[in-house]
């Protein structure tokens, strides 16, 4: 799989070693200015509860997910209930985690694969962002132009890459395996570069490979006092947000009422309000139990004071106004 590694200046010092996150969560879905719903998404606080892992960790452990269908909902459906079952039903977890998530990923889309030539009118495809939360560990694995993006004290870390057959990275690969770009469109079809499904999609993806990729990006940190929530968001979001201002709106939404769930709402319906196109799916993980904390401007030291000379001046100014 694919990995990223954040930036330094991404990277604070961990001087809490014994942070653990404290999770609440909540999402919500709009079919938008669209005539179907084709979004997906999922919130699992307790993830290895009912599977005998819990001894396996301290602390939390949990799933997230949005999925964002193209040519009907199946894929989307399929993903959504099978991407999570193969990351659970792997016999190493939960170690090696990246492994195992980006493996997963091509297991739900292998499995796809099988479930539609059982049945044709299944064929369909959707793009999917996973976020595994295990004890401080945040894992985020990313096939399509959903995106993740975390508060670290108020500043937007972006924790997927979009996944749109213009970004130069795509293209290369996308030509390298046979396929090619045109007026930003996958082989002039689709407009993202990774997904799962879409088996049927002449020249697209075949058992050994293919220019869509359901191959996952991983970007792996260990949370912080400092993070304050995650925002997990279909295209139709991204659309009409930039990270920071989606960071911005939530974080002034979460101070009013601190509730991820009804955060997740005011993201989809400020959404609408801006006129995305798309059907809306946002899911929001806060780590704290209280709100985020207001954000002060460290006040300056510097000492002002007049010279000799300006006191001068002044004093001859306010002579003249006398006269």
């Amino acid at each position: 799989q694919t990995k990223m590694k954040l930036s330094a200046e991404d990277v604070t010092e961990d001087c809490q070693p014994d942070f653990l996150p404290n999770l609440r969560s909540g999402g919500y879905a709009d079919i938008g200015f669209r005539s179907s719903m084709e979004d997906v998404y999922v919130c699992v606080d307790n993830f290895m509860q009912g599977h005998g892992l819990n001894k396996h960790t301290d602390g939390p452990s949990a799933f997230y997910g949005v999925f964002d269908g193209h040519g009907g909902k199946h894929a989307a459906d399929f993903a959504c209930n099978h991407l999570p079952k193969f990351i659970l039903e792997d016999k190493d977890f939960p170690v090696d985690i990246e492994r195992i998530v980006a493996s997963a990923f091509l297991q739900t889309d292998n499995a796809f694969a099988e479930a539609c030539s059982l049945d044709a009118a299944l064929a369909s495809g959707t793009t999917a962002l996973a976020t595994l939360i295990i004890g401080r560990l945040l894992v985020v694995a990313n096939a399509g132009d959903c995106r993740a993006v975390l508060c670290r004290r108020g500043k937007a870390i972006d924790m997927s890459r979009d996944h749109k057959p213009v970004c130069m990275k795509e293209q290369r690969r996308i030509e390298a395996s046979g396929g090619y770009v045109y007026d930003g469109y996958l082989n002039g079809q689709l407009n993202v570069a990774r997904a799962i499904g879409d088996w049927h999609m002449e020249g697209m993806k075949c058992k050994d490979g293919g220019p869509l990729s359901a191959e996952p990006e991983l970007i792996t940190t260990k949370l912080t006092a400092e993070d304050e929530f995650l925002i997990i968001g279909c295209d139709g979001i991204w659309d009409v947000f930039r990270s920071q201002n989606a960071v911005d709106f939530a974080r002034r939404r979460l101070q009013e009422h601190n509730d991820p769930a009804v955060c997740s709402k005011d993201l989809v319906d400020e959404a609408l309000k801006r006129k995305s196109g798309d059907n809306l799916a946002a899911v929001v993980v806060c780590f704290q139990q209280h709100p985020p904390p207001n954000l002060v401007a460290p006040r300056s030291r510097v000492h002002r004071s007049f010279s000799a000379e300006g006191l001068k001046e002044l004093q001859s100014f306010l002579d003249s106004l006398e006269k």
